[in-house]
């Protein structure tokens, strides 16, 4: 993989989001039938936030240990919050012309696993460390760094 690639060339790019105003049962739902775990939280294809899975599973902690109405069912509690109330907001930000050691220094600098990328504010795909394994992974490693033992 060369870092000096642009984020475009590694990037997802298959994205499921949700707008702000999408109750919490509709993200629950996006998880449970893909394998991300990552949601942009999209408003007129301009990205607003981030819900993570982990966001996710802290809001059902905190909810539940804040036992709300004795008997109200979780979908009942799901179906009254809203995206926006556990997005992430003020997201670093690429472009898909950005460089993917940009993007290495944004990972290693923050505490954050997804990088929306933007083309003229729009959302365009997210870049996660998943993404980088994956291309590195997808190299062939040249012959000479392969030393077979003398001693098989």
């Amino acid at each position: 993989m060369n870092i000096l690639a642009p984020v475009s060339t590694i990037m997802s790019t298959r994205l499921v989001t949700v707008s702000p105003n999408d109750d919490l049962l509709t993200v629950k739902k996006i998880f449970d039938e893909h394998n991300i775990h990552h949601i942009p939280v999209v408003r007129f294809k301009e990205i607003v936030g981030m819900i993570s899975k982990s966001d996710f599973l802290a809001f059902l902690l905190g909810d539940s240990v804040m036992g709300h109405a004795e008997g109200q069912s979780l979908e009942d509690r799901l179906k009254a919050h809203k995206a926006e109330e556990i997005m992430t907001r003020g997201l670093a930000k690429l472009e898909p012309d950005d460089r993917i050691n940009v993007a290495l220094e944004l990972f290693k600098l923050n505490r954050f696993h997804a990088i929306p990328v933007v083309r003229d504010g729009e959302l365009v795909g997210i870049l996660t460390p998943h993404d980088i394994i994956v291309a590195l992974s997808e190299e062939k490693a040249p012959a000479s760094a392969y030393r077979q033992s003398e001693n098989k």
